[in-house]
């Protein structure tokens, strides 16, 4: 049988970096083969060589049995290569209708494609809104645009760079049956993902890259989690510490609040939470269900009326997110590019957005930005050549490790974190997480949004689930199991809103 796409020697060298040193890997028809590494390994440049989206130092591509070179993604596509970005490749402007018709060729109307954007999302649990503007729309529901644009081509062979890091485990579930199907009918499957457990119920066999090289090719069913962990990092993962900090007062609170939302984003409805100093409370939820309103609204991004948000006991409702910053209030929202750090801006630069102690007098304090850069790099092991790398160049989750590191050494009093480890390998999401809980064990008080159910059991003293915008109780984690979560993520907690409703249906 003919290979579908074979890499010999390819070679990517970036100023002061390899990302791909001498890269050997074949793919056959209907075959899944899983590409695991830590941050910074070198897969995702390596998927957008074969995209054509970057173009090889060395070596040579081979694709159904042809010397393959690659000029643009639109060649790729043309050709049966299709790829789901890490980084949404999405315009925030235009309908979703819009950007999944910029991914085609051929001769479709807006509303064939509107009609086939529906029926495969029905389909695959992939619902979105044709006609909702991207930048209404979630990240999760960002993530569903582009596995449908890719789907849309009837692809020979799919990339897909971490598909499920803002999906929650339901549409994983189909989103796995899809690409079983699809692997049935031929179609080449790439998959790049952090989460272990997925590589081993999806993948064909597993190909290692540490440091740019590919270092192991494993039948990952027949490797346990831990012997995964221990060949992506070379050594054995960090493990989450177990504590159990002393809670203190209440030093951050909602009450009643409402956002409303439009008619494509949820808002939120009467939401009442209070967090006391050494405590994490965790909010579980289904993408799109009005997170990102509540935490701009608890963030300052959405003003509310003074006294429905309260911080130290002080009304901060009518204050911006510089004003709850200044009163000890820090927060790390959910998109990293665009809303968390400025791309095109270096390291260094990007701490000027949210380090109040840089500028003093009206002078930005280069110096001492350049080596609070430095010590973020150092503490979280984020992987670049230095700290004045542009932000956008580096890969998503050492990007994720840079943020979260920003915000974290800042000792914030109270913080606010959107998908905390979205992204990131299992040794960086180790650290993350004990810097949480070491925070945590200072006094902070801290609320995490996160659609990964395991991590907020890992690391929440209390967990709430939202849906339709409203929240529910916020109980200790000790009383609830996985599965009543994943109950209340439909909306049935005891007495909610929708339990009758719910149940008529």
């Amino acid at each position: 049988m003919t290979t579908r796409l074979s890499l010999r020697n390819i070679t990517k060298r970036y100023p002061g970096i390899v990302a791909n040193d001498g890269v050997t890997l074949d793919i056959a028809p209907g075959e899944v083969l899983a590409i695991l590494g830590e941050n910074g390994a070198g897969k995702s440049t390596l998927m957008k060589i074969i995209y054509g989206a970057v173009r090889p130092d060395e070596g040579e591509i081979s694709f159904d049995g042809k010397p393959l070179a690659v000029e643009s993604p639109a060649q790729a596509r043309e050709l049966g290569i299709a790829m789901v970005h890490q980084h949404f490749a999405l315009f925030d402007t235009l309908t979703v209708t819009e950007n999944v018709a910029l991914g085609l060729t051929g001769n479709l109307s807006p509303s064939q494609i509107e009609n086939e954007i529906r029926s495969l999302g029905e389909r695959y649990g992939l619902e979105v809104d044709p006609k909702a503007v991207v930048m209404e729309l979630s990240m999760g529901e960002r993530q569903r645009v582009e596995i449908l644009r890719a789907l849309m081509t009837h692809p020979k062979l799919l990339i897909l760079d971490e598909p499920t890091s803002v999906l929650t485990p339901q549409a994983v579930r189909k989103l796995f049956t899809t690409l079983h199907k699809l692997a049935d009918e031929g179609v080449s499957i790439l998959f790049i993902s952090h989460k272990l457990d997925e590589i081993r119920e999806l993948a064909d066999r597993c190909v290692v890259l540490r440091a740019g090289r590919a270092v192991a090719s494993v039948d990952p069913k027949a490797e346990t989690e831990d012997a995964l962990a221990r060949l992506m990092i070379g050594n054995d993962p960090p493990k989450v510490s177990e504590s159990s900090g002393r809670t203190g007062d209440v030093i951050f609170e909602m009450n009643n609040v409402t956002v409303p939302g439009t008619t494509r984003v949820c808002g939120i409805s009467d939401v009442n939470v209070s967090v006391r100093a050494g405590e994490i409370v965790g909010i579980a939820g289904i993408s799109g269900n009005g997170q990102s309103i509540f935490m701009g609204a608890a963030a300052g991004e959405r003003p509310t009326e003074p006294d429905h948000v309260k911080l130290f006991g002080r009304p901060v409702g009518d204050l911006d997110t510089y004003g709850r910053r200044l009163s000890g209030l820090r927060y790390v929202p959910e998109q990293r590019l665009g809303h968390a750090a400025v791309p095109e801006l270096s390291l260094t630069a990007n701490n000027f957005l949210t380090s109040d102690s840089l500028v003093r007098g009206g002078f930005i304090m280069r110096a001492k930005a350049k080596t609070f850069a430095n010590k973020i790099i150092e503490r979280f092991h984020v992987k670049t050549t230095g700290p004045e790398k542009a932000a956008g160049s580096l890969s998503g989750g050492n990007l994720q490790k840079f943020i979260m590191g920003r915000e974290i050494l800042n000792r914030p009093r109270v913080l606010l974190v959107h998908q905390p480890t979205w992204g990131v390998d299992v040794g960086a999401a180790a650290v993350i997480r004990n810097s949480l809980i070491r925070l945590r064990d200072d006094g902070a008080a801290i609320i995490v949004v996160s659609e990964e159910i395991d991590e907020l059991f890992e690391i929440s003293d209390r967990i709430g689930v939202m849906y339709r915008g409203a929240l529910s109780p916020v109980v200790p984690k000790n009383t609830l199991t996985v599965e009543e979560v994943g109950r209340w993520m439909s909306g049935l907690w005891p007495d909610s809103p929708f339990s009758k409703n719910n149940a008529e249906a």
